[in-house]
């Protein structure tokens, strides 16, 4: 996939905007606040149908107006699709070349993204929301389903909440923990099993960027069971013991909701015992993992979007980013505030976009 052009309306605080990337790098330079993560935002939205970051759905349309909207076009294997979100204070409307998409699968075919972002670098320390945002991003871009197993689960899980609030009967609170132990189990098997096929390239990646003696490892903390079909019914267990304490409190405690990463760092807990650069360079093995396994899994690399990453970076570590990045057939788009040094090292391989007070506009 090749992002071909982007039309955006009113999106954050840009009001309007045409533009054509370059088909390798694309650096978007500005100082902060003026819109470059907002332009980035603008490209991942449409193809992942998810803000980069947290946000109420007027919180996307630009101040003082009443609707936003949002276009990508895309060469798909030669093949040119325009996907159109159209964005107001009550939600979105998709239009897949003209028309409503007849399913998510045909809106997500071939439409592969990865953002890095200066929170990813917080993913080690910080709360374990943020490393399963982070590890659910990863999921969703090797199997797009998973949005839809994600909102199943979540509407399941409101509705348990809300019974158990309510101090609901106990045969109409059971007619929910079964599909809920269900959906559950699948979105915890495909966070292992998405674990699994990167953990070859993660080793691989920490090994080069880190240097760190005893390496890496990752593993789930969640159910103990290690089949789909295993984790359902240790669901529906832990639901049965946890019931007095979760009517108590009026929430669900166990589930993939609760669940968390848990990093070795030569064979300490990264958590507490990562030095800060040993924490960057695990969260850029990472990425790099998961970039590696879509292309081998999906024949394709996928759209990379990187917000000022390479501020916080070290220059080594810098270094090796934009030399993997570089290897690469695919696309990127990445922002600055200082393009000097990045076009330098990658030459004619890019076009260079800068940003102002939501204006972006192609230097010459």
């Amino acid at each position: 996939m090749k992002l071909v052009g982007l039309s955006f309306r009113d999106f954050r605080n840009l009001a309007e905007v045409d533009a054509s990337p370059h088909p390798q790098f694309t650096v978007i330079a500005g100082e902060n606040g003026q819109g470059k993560t907002n332009l980035l935002e603008g490209i991942y939205l449409p193809l992942t149908l998810r803000p980069l970051r947290p946000a109420r759905p007027r919180d996307l349309v630009r101040a003082g107006t009443e609707r936003g909207r949002l276009s990508l076009k895309l060469d798909r294997g030669g093949v040119t699709e325009v996907l159109d979100v159209a964005l107001d204070p009550t939600g979105r409307e998709l239009r897949q070349n003209g028309k409503a998409p007849a399913d998510l699968g045909s809106w997500f075919e071939g439409a592969t993204v990865v953002a890095f972002t200066p929170d990813d670098l917080g993913v080690v320390r910080g709360g374990p929301d943020r490393r399963r945002r982070f590890l659910d991003r990863a999921v969703f871009n090797r199997w797009p389903i998973y949005l839809q197993e994600s909102r199943d689960y979540q509407r399941l899980l409101r509705s348990r909440n809300e019974l158990l609030r309510g101090r609901a009967a106990a045969e109409v609170r059971e007619s929910f923990e079964i599909p809920l132990a269900r959906a559950a189990a699948r979105l915890v098997a495909r966070r292992r099993a998405l674990l699994a096929e990167i953990a070859p390239h993660l080793a691989s990646a920490f090994d080069r960027v880190a240097r760190v003696p005893g390496g890496l490892e990752v593993d789930y903390a969640g159910p103990p069971e290690a089949d789909e079909a295993g984790v359902e019914d240790w669901l529906r267990r832990e639901l049965d013991l946890r019931l007095p304490t979760d009517i108590e409190r009026g929430f669900t405690s166990v589930g993939p909701h609760a669940d968390d990463l848990r990093f070795r760092i030569g064979g300490l807990d990264g958590r507490r015992f990562a030095s800060q650069g040993q924490a960057r360079a695990l969260v850029l093995a990472l990425k790099i993992a998961e970039i590696e396994n879509l292309r081998a899994r999906l024949g394709f690399p996928p759209l990379l979007l990187l917000d000022d990453v390479s501020s916080e970076l070290d220059p080594e570590r810098n270094r090796q980013l934009l030399d993997h990045l570089g290897d690469l057939p695919g696309q990127v788009l990445l922002t600055t505030t200082d393009p000097g040094p990045l076009l330098t090292r990658l030459g004619g391989r890019s076009v260079l976009w800068r940003v102002a007070a939501g204006d972006v506009r192609t230097a010459e």
